[in-house]
């Protein structure tokens, strides 16, 4: 055999190694993200959902991705375009004054949030103001962490049109880690069927 030959043989035995490292690799990958791709698909793309799923909220059938609309916090600061993005994220639209409807909303809000022990941190809060913002010192004193964004300017009606208007003063909201308005919930009914939505996302959700 020459010497070119026995170069030769080497770099062929290498290159097998490597083909077989990456269908590995791409083996491993399709592993994790095949089943994340498929639920996302019958979920969002066909709007299947497993037979005897039992929810306690009403879901929005099909998902709305919402809109990135420029607001302002209620101190003044633009907020970030993609802030109902990248976690799991409860949000009441009401009057900034904050009034017995929107106090008892408010309060649901943040106890099924606490509740979650240590999956709390997975899910935010905000509070998008559609007027009169905003009663600062009762949601500071009381709802520490609350989001409260100033959507009573016309920037916001695109976003706001987003949400079913029916019963608003007494709806929570739930929006996905992608951006997409996917459930509400009211806050009328026992507040345990919030907890209990909520923990089921969370279980078979891998992002947010």
């Amino acid at each position: 055999m020459s010497t070119q030959d026995s170069n030769a043989l080497p770099d062929r035995e290498a290159r097998a190694l490597r083909l077989r490292n990456l269908r590995t690799i791409g083996a491993l990958a399709a592993l994790f993200l095949l089943p994340l791709a498929a639920s996302f698909y019958l979920y969002y793309g066909i709007g299947w959902h497993p037979a005897g799923t039992t929810l306690h909220g009403e879901l929005i059938d099909p998902a709305r991705p919402l809109l990135e609309v420029p607001l302002d916090t209620a101190a003044g600061q633009r907020a970030p375009r993609d802030l109902l993005k990248q976690h799991w994220t409860l949000v009441y639209l009401g009057a900034g004054g904050c009034d017995e409807d929107c106090r008892a909303a408010l309060y649901v809000m943040r106890q099924t949030r606490l509740s979650l022990a240590n999956d709390m941190s997975r899910v935010h809060r905000v509070f998008l103001a559609t007027g009169e913002c905003c009663n600062l010192a009762f949601l500071a004193r009381e709802h520490a962490g609350l989001e409260v964004l100033d959507a009573s300017g016309p920037a916001a009606e695109p976003l706001l049109a987003q949400f079913p208007q029916a019963e608003r003063a007494h709806m929570l909201f739930v929006v996905d880690p992608l951006g997409n308005l996917m459930m509400r919930y009211d806050t009328r009914r026992p507040p345990r069927g919030l907890l209990q939505d909520l923990k089921k996302l969370l279980q078979l959700s891998h992002i947010g």
